[in-house]
């Protein structure tokens, strides 16, 4: 099942999906206090390809092996220019483990964008969705949503609103999903 069909009613309609086939016990347990959203097992994210802020082609297949947090935001929003500076340290604290933070902007210049990331001294990767294609194919209905993706490319959890990804909660989210093997080279 891919997460753009599951997308299709939008996100609320996740929260209807329970719990059954979700992720491993241990894992779901650390969803619970951050309020985030499991995944039916099997859940697969929509693929993107898009321009980054650096003007270099991103696409999430070329994430795989790594965790993923993509970070949907924008610059009027004020709950996300708080997520922003934790997001960036554990961009640098951990990226070399295998972490991949991803900042999908939405509908704004790169200039705005530019301007904004440079402010706060960020460095992870950005995504400009200036059509909010993105968006619409995670079925992002506020900002900030944020989605997690373990290192087999599957759909771990979603967050939609802010949440303290610096909390003790969310690093043993993190550093759990950081634990998992890498995938074989070949499987998909």
């Amino acid at each position: 099942m891919t997460l753009g069909r599951a997308v299709g009613g939008g996100l609320l309609a996740l929260a209807a999906w329970g719990a059954a086939g979700a992720e491993p016990p241990a894992l779901a347990a650390l969803l619970k206090p951050l309020d985030l959203v499991a995944y039916p097992k099997g859940a697969i994210p929509p693929d993107f390809t898009a321009r980054g802020l650096d003007d270099r082609q991103l696409s999430l297949a070329d994430l795989r092996g790594k965790i993923v947090i993509v970070n949907f935001w924008a610059t009027w929003c004020l709950e996300c220019r708080s997520e922003m500076p934790v997001l960036e340290r554990l961009h640098r604290e951990l990226g070399a483990r295998g972490l991949a933070v991803i900042g999908i902007n939405t509908r704004e210049t790169p200039a705005t964008v530019r301007r904004y990331t440079d402010d706060l001294g960020l460095s992870f990767r950005f995504v400009l969705d200036l059509d909010g294609k993105i968006n619409a194919l995670y079925g992002v209905i506020g900002l900030p949503t944020t989605f997690l993706i373990g290192r087999d490319g599957r759909a771990v959890a979603l967050a939609v609103g802010p949440r303290d990804w610096e909390s003790p909660q969310a690093r043993a989210i993190i550093e759990a999903m950081l634990a998992e093997p890498a995938p074989a080279r070949d499987s998909r």
